[in-house]
């Protein structure tokens, strides 16, 4: 089952890969993915095997093809001396020998590519397990201090990068470098001087890559720049089309658009430009080398210090001999790219995690709901304090609603009891035991969630309020939306229970889906309740009808209501008014409108509005 944000913002393309991107600590970064990937070891040395055998019998073909070539010469020479003729069976012989020979290599080069394709893909598999796993891990001041798109990437982008570094470098590196080793050893073989002369062809050719790739580098690098800002532009602007048109900001957004488009055009055109001009220029300098050594071996030749044949081979050995040198260079800028992916996700694999069990954890079996605070301090930044020596002891089943203005710090306590982050001095208590000294998991069981924005997934109505207790039955399903008043409006789906929930859904609206978050959360059985301005965003029937289904659920349980209509909560036993992280007044709503204090007039300010 897919899970899927039904009000999901993109993540405007921040932390995507660039093909220019470089790792800060190479060396580092290449020692953690060969780390990583020492539990495929065997499979590896399998690998290993197979490449350098499957290269190393491609490398003899053409030494066995020039036999061919020279039997073939001379038999002709001899037919025109008529000293004898050509010798097809040995000709056939050889032809015969040296298929076997690619056809042995073709299977080595299948294992070696089956292999490593099993070995990246296994590494990816693990390495996005490994993410997910390390998800549940972080504590929540991560995630608070990244965008999604950023924290999705390393999921998505990095590993797939990754994936992709490791299933084409390391076996082109192996092949390349055997390659360019076992074709020297064979030039060699066939002669000293040609091999010489073939090889001074090789600086000025390592020296027009380097200038080439310098200069290509530079703007492939400012067109993935470029191409992260014009998707950033497109899903930015899509997301927000109704406000742009709202503000009539048409032509500003397709001239900002256009300029992103034009410079994206030009560094696309200058890299593809520089990159291109690579394979004719080395086609060019490799043409040079092929007429000095055809001038060089027809002498040889002629003074009988090599044989026909083998001129030919050594032509197909100088071609074999640089284009490793250009996969080298290749897979060289891929290593650069695929460690940089490491680094990132190593870099988040990395991060300090919050310790999710105690040693001596208490059980949440049988626990009734009270809460006490005493004397919590805390604030995000050590050095500044938001909440100052909070105390408030909480009854089971008792409903506590909590208000104040913006960045008075209602929020806050509800993470803190949650423990998405701790206290710094002081402590909360659950039936008298500190929260620290629950596992973590169990902890956050006791507590069910109404949020303002509702969480949906891709799937049908009965699965998403089935989430809440994955055990329930159909009949508990349908029992817990009859609570939350929200039957009526799916019986009146096509589908019914089975409607299908995702983005293109648009006959749900927004109160019904809060409905269907509260059927969850009443099915979830949960000992405290947290609601989070759970009606902010609905009109006021809406609102009505969905504090009935509220009211149904925090029946019995202790409940933490925060709330910026305070007609919601005139009913509450107990009302904290927040004001910059303290407790300025409490008591019940006819208490504190009898005081004629902050809450008073927060209260009495909102019913002037409305009038």
């Amino acid at each position: 089952m897919s899970q899927r944000k039904t009000n999901m913002r993109g993540p405007m393309g921040h932390g995507r890969m660039g093909n220019g991107e470089k790792a800060k600590d190479f060396k580092g970064a290449i020692k953690k993915i060969a780390q990583y990937m020492l539990r495929y070891k065997f499979r590896l040395l399998l690998m290993f095997i197979c490449a350098i055998a499957g290269t190393t019998f491609t490398i003899i073909g053409p030494k066995i093809l020039g036999k061919a070539t020279t039997e073939l010469f001379n038999g002709l020479v001899a037919k025109i001396d008529g000293s004898g003729g050509i010798n097809f069976a040995r000709i056939g012989e050889i032809l015969i020998f040296l298929m076997c020979l690619y056809v042995i290599s073709a299977l080595f080069s299948l294992i070696q590519g089956f292999i490593m394709t099993g070995i990246s893909n296994d590494v990816s598999y693990n390495l996005r397990r490994d993410i997910s796993k390390k998800f549940n891990r972080l504590p929540m001041k991560y995630y608070e201090s990244r965008t999604y798109g950023e924290i999705l990437s390393r999921v998505t982008n990095d590993v797939d990068m990754l994936q992709q570094g490791l299933n084409q470098s390391i076996t082109q590196l192996i092949t390349s470098v055997t390659t360019l080793i076992g074709v020297f050893i064979m030039m060699l073989s066939i002669n000293i001087w040609m091999t010489l002369v073939a090889l001074l062809i090789l600086p000025f050719s390592m020296f027009i890559i380097t200038k080439v790739m310098k200069h290509s580098q530079k703007y492939f690098q400012q067109q993935q720049a470029y191409l992260g800002d014009v998707n950033g532009q497109v899903e930015e602007i899509y997301s927000g089309h109704n406000v742009v048109k709202l503000f009539n900001k048409e032509e500003d957004v397709v001239r900002t658009f256009e300029e992103s488009n034009q410079h994206l055009y030009e560094s696309a055109w200058k890299s593809q430009f520089f990159s291109g001009m690579m394979m004719p220029i080395m086609q060019f300098v490799g043409n040079l080398g092929y007429v000095l050594v055809a001038l060089l071996g027809g002498y040889f030749s002629i003074k009988r210090v090599i044989e026909v044949g083998d001129i030919q081979s050594f032509f197909q050995y100088i071609r074999n001999f640089t284009q490793p040198i250009q996969q080298i260079a290749q897979v060289s800028n891929m290593l650069q790219m695929s460690a940089a992916a490491s680094e990132r996700v190593f870099e988040f694999l990395e991060e300090e995690e919050e310790s999710q069990t105690v040693e001596h954890p208490v059980s949440i079996e049988g626990k009734e709901g009270n809460v006490t605070f005493e004397h919590v301090s805390f604030g995000y930044d050590p050095e500044k304090i938001i909440i100052h020596d909070f105390s408030e002891e909480v009854k089971s089943g008792q409903k506590i609603a909590i208000v104040g203005p913006t960045g008075a710090g209602k929020t806050t306590m509800v993470k803190l009891l949650m423990r998405f982050y701790d206290v710094n001095s002081g402590s909360i208590k659950v039936d008298g035991h500190d929260i620290r000294e629950y596992n973590r998991g169990e902890l956050r069981e006791m507590f069910g969630m109404v949020l303002q924005d509702t969480w949906l997934f891709n799937g049908t109505i009965m699965e998403n309020i089935r989430y809440g207790r994955l055990d329930a039955t159909d009949e508990e399903v349908i029992a817990a939306a009859k609570a939350a008043h929200a039957h009526r409006f799916i019986m009146a789906q096509s589908e019914g229970y089975q409607t299908i929930l995702n983005e293109e859904t648009s006959n749900i609206s927004q109160g019904q889906k809060q409905l269907l978050t509260i059927a969850r959360a009443i099915l979830a059985d949960n000992k405290i309740l947290i609601l989070d301005e759970a009606t902010s965003s609905v009109d006021t029937r809406t609102e009505i009808q969905i504090q009935k289904a509220m009211d149904n659920l925090m029946r019995g349980r202790t409940s933490f209501v925060i709330a910026h209509r305070l007609s919601t909560i005139k009913d509450a036993d107990v009302i904290l008014v927040m004001k910059d992280g303290d407790i300025i007044e409490q008591g019940d709503h006819t208490t504190l409108m009898a005081q004629g204090g902050f809450y008073a007039n927060l209260y009495n300010s909102q019913f002037d509005k409305v009038g």
